[in-house]
C-alpha cells in the first residue's frame, strides 16, 4: 500500500497561505515558518506529519499528498480546517 511522509503548515485565510508560500519559494526555512505560522501542533515540530497511508488525511490533503510532485510545496490546499500548504517528504507506491 502507498504511504506518504510530509509537511504542512495551516493558516485561516488563502491570502495567508500565499504570503507564507512566497517566502518559503523566497528561501525561508519551511520548518520556521511553519513553527511561527501553522494553527496546526504539527507546527511545533515543522509541520511533520510522519508517515501516513491513504484515507488516513481529508480527502483534499490525499489527492495532493500521494499525487503531486514530491519535494514540492504544494498549496494552498482549502479544507474543513482552514488553508494548507503542503510539502511531501516522501512516498512509495
Amino acid at each position: 500500500m502507498a504511504k506518504a511522509s510530509a509537511r504542512h503548515i495551516l493558516v485561516e485565510s488563502e491570502a495567508g497561505c500565499l504570503e507564507l508560500k512566497k517566502q518559503i519559494e523566497d528561501g525561508e526555512d519551511f520548518a520556521k515558518v511553519a513553527a511561527a505560522n501553522s494553527k496546526c501542533p504539527s507546527g511545533q515540530q515543522g509541520g511533520a506529519l510522519g508517515e501516513f497511508s491513504p484515507g488516513q488525511m481529508v480527502p483534499e490533503f490525499d489527492t495532493v499528498v500521494f499525487n503531486a510532485e514530491v519535494g514540492k510545496v504544494h498549496g494552498p490546499v482549502k479544507t474543513d480546517f482552514g488553508y494548507h500548504l503542503i510539502e511531501i517528504t516522501n512516498r512509495t507506491d
